[in-house]
């Protein structure tokens, strides 16, 4: 019997302990992970410091899962050791890492976690051990080399529990970092009534997913919900209980601070076993490091087609590397992941996709754009030969939907280029869920086709619950649940319910 060694029980090792077990019932799996808690969904972490989500809602797994699956879950457990020679890991109770935020237990999952080191022997060996946050070099946010008293991460449920404790409303909070996740923390934080500000470096938030203009867009929306920014600005010195310093010398009070300033590959492990290293752990299209008996997916992996930071390559390169573990389809390789950013951020509805900063007068591309800032919409379109090569689409869902769908296809835009900017023209297969094809995907974040969604509800998979217990759509950012109750609905009206 093969044993498979997963190091990291966060949402990359959680997928592929499952990915592995729905491909081979036999093949012996082991889940190492330091936190104390079941896996849970990060997405959905904004949520939660909100307050409009409870910590347990966010699990992936449930109590009675290691059992069932006959998978030897160790929480609160770490790696502190790889010996390729002899094929093992040595483990070790992990370092607490503050209040945990769900009251499960390791005995309440069906896990075991070490009294001392162990050694676990393994065939092969799959490294996701996520990114880790990484802290501005700002005077006294760190002491000791962990975070200053009144400096949270916005990284982990234990981080939502942090904040969540100290944020008291109408308390002053600086968070730190205005990109995907700063911008989700700030919307929960406000959402609980505190007073936030964010402090970005760049001249306009999500750099990274925006241009300039949609930018700004964003800042303007976001400033109805009573967020404050402070642009091309860096944090120079942290005076607890007071608040910060910029380095223009100005001063921010601030009960709290939040950083979200962008994260690191969390690699050590790696170096410490002698594996090629660079921003992250290098691995090839079949997801193998240096040691080919090694494999690494997730944050701490680096791949020419990977996006970090995101959910879907982690799930992708999940279900590539189960096939090859398994001999479920051993020419399986990972050729990159076609990523659509979606902001999770209550009341703004954000999608970006593919080239996002080609200008308007690219001589190589067909570019539209409009906006309407004191309503809070901005669209840009980027086109080459007839096909959606990239979008921005803020405050316009149905565009979003329609133009996601045009770039998941690769199939031609529309002639109305503007009628399609503005959501107003919608391709006619995409006209209702009944002339939707059957390779269309509802749901990005698992890969989940319509296909797949009739099937499941043809094999009895009638209700919501049950399609996402079947297929995992709505399971990864919940952008898709109008879409898959759309067809829900479809499915009853227009065909017999199974006997």
């Amino acid at each position: 019997m093969r044993r498979v060694v997963i190091v990291g029980y966060g949402m990359a090792g959680a997928r592929l302990a499952d990915e592995l077990r729905r491909r081979d019932a036999d093949v012996s799996v082991t889940v190492v992970g330091a936190e104390p808690h079941a896996a849970y969904n990060r997405v959905l972490l904004s949520t939660v410091v909100a307050g409009a989500m409870t910590p347990e809602s966010t699990r992936l797994h449930d109590e009675g899962w290691a059992a069932e699956q006959r998978v030897d879950l160790r929480l609160g457990t770490e790696v502190v050791g790889i010996d390729r020679a002899m094929r093992t890991v040595t483990i070790a109770p992990a370092p607490a890492s503050g209040s945990a935020a769900l009251a499960s237990s390791s005995a309440a999952t069906g896990a075991s976690a070490p009294a001392a080191t162990e050694s676990i022997p393994y065939d092969a060996l799959v490294l996701a051990t996520g990114s880790v946050p990484w802290v501005p070099p700002a005077e006294g946010l760190l002491e000791d080399g962990r975070l200053a008293p009144g400096v949270v991460a916005f990284r982990t449920l234990d981080d939502c529990a942090q904040i969540a404790q100290a944020a008291d409303k109408g308390a002053p909070v600086v968070v730190l970092g205005g990109g995907l996740l700063g911008i989700e923390a700030a919307r929960g934080l406000a959402g609980r009534g505190c007073l936030v500000t964010v402090v970005h470096p760049v001249g306009h938030l999500m750099e990274r997913q925006l241009d300039p203009g949609a930018g700004g867009v964003l800042a303007r929306t976001l400033g109805k919900l009573g967020i404050e920014f402070r642009l091309n600005a860096l944090a120079a010195k942290y005076l607890p209980g007071d608040g910060l310093v910029l380095d223009d010398g100005s001063h921010l009070p601030a009960e709290l601070v939040v950083v979200s300033a962008g994260v690191r590959a969390e690699t050590s492990l790696a170096v410490q076993a002698g594996l090629e290293v660079d921003r992250g752990i290098v691995v090839d299209d079949a997801l193998r490091t240096s040691d080919p008996r090694i494999h690494a997916i997730g944050d701490c992996a680096q791949h020419p087609g990977t996006v970090s930071g995101l959910v879907q390559p982690a799930w992708d390169q999940a279900a590539v590397l189960a096939d090859r573990l398994t001999g479920a389809n051993p020419a399986a390789r990972y050729r990159g992941t076609s990523v659509v950013t979606r902001l999770k951020a209550r009341d703004v509805d954000l999608a970006a996709l593919g080239d996002v900063h080609t200008d308007v007068d690219c001589p190589d591309s067909e570019v539209l754009c409009f906006q309407e800032p004191s309503r809070g919409r901005y669209a840009k379109l980027v086109l080459r030969d007839d096909r959606v090569a990239g979008a921005i689409v803020l405050g316009a869902p149905d565009a979003a939907a329609t133009i996601t769908q045009l770039y998941d296809r690769g199939i031609p835009a529309p002639t109305d280029r503007l009628a399609l900017l503005l959501g107003r023209a919608l391709p006619a297969e995409a006209a209702s869920p009944a002339d939707l094809p059957s390779s269309s995907v509802i749901c990005r974040c698992n890969t989940v086709s319509k296909g797949q969604i009739v099937s499941a509800w043809r094999a009895g998979a009638e209700s919501l619950p049950q399609l996402a217990e079947a297929t995992r759509a709505t399971t990864g950012c919940g952008g898709c649940k109008d879409a898959v109750c759309g067809l829900l609905d479809w499915l009853g009206a227009s065909q017999p319910a199974p006997a």
